[in-house]
């Protein structure tokens, strides 16, 4: 049987992480992942605050325009915040809590991903919070 290029990769790759599967720590991961969003947190943060070494910033964002916008998640691990990505971001960790609240619970993450979804809405809050005005 003849076994072309692209197929004895795949074969090569199956055989090498076969089984690999049961040794993988979804926990872990998990509360990784969750590390990583509060990792993007602006503002000052809370003493609880899980990656030591990440510290205040960005507390006068908002500052010129006389309303105080410190607060929210940065994008892609730089200095700047978008709100439509934040949003996307914020919703999607709502449904999450929603959709698997027990398995959260289970693993001690429930209360972070309610502290996560609060941090960016509080944030939003503050953004809207003149009249006719949406601060970006």
């Amino acid at each position: 049987m003849y076994v072309g290029k692209p197929s004895a990769i795949v074969v090569v790759w199956l055989a090498l992480f076969q089984g690999l599967h049961a040794h993988l720590d979804y926990k872990d991961a998990l509360t990784k992942s969750i590390i990583f969003l509060e990792a993007q947190r602006s503002g000052k943060l809370p003493p609880n605050h899980r990656p030591k070494w990440r510290g205040d910033s960005a507390l006068d964002d908002g500052k010129l325009a006389n309303v105080d916008l410190s607060g929210g998640y940065y994008d892609a691990g730089d200095n700047v915040k978008y709100g439509l990505p934040m949003a996307f971001t914020v919703t999607t960790l709502a449904w999450a809590a929603i959709q698997y609240q027990s398995e959260l619970k289970a693993t001690g993450e429930l209360q972070n991903v309610i502290d996560g979804i609060k941090w960016g809405t509080d944030y939003f809050l503050k953004a809207s919070k003149k009249k006719h005005c949406t601060f970006k």
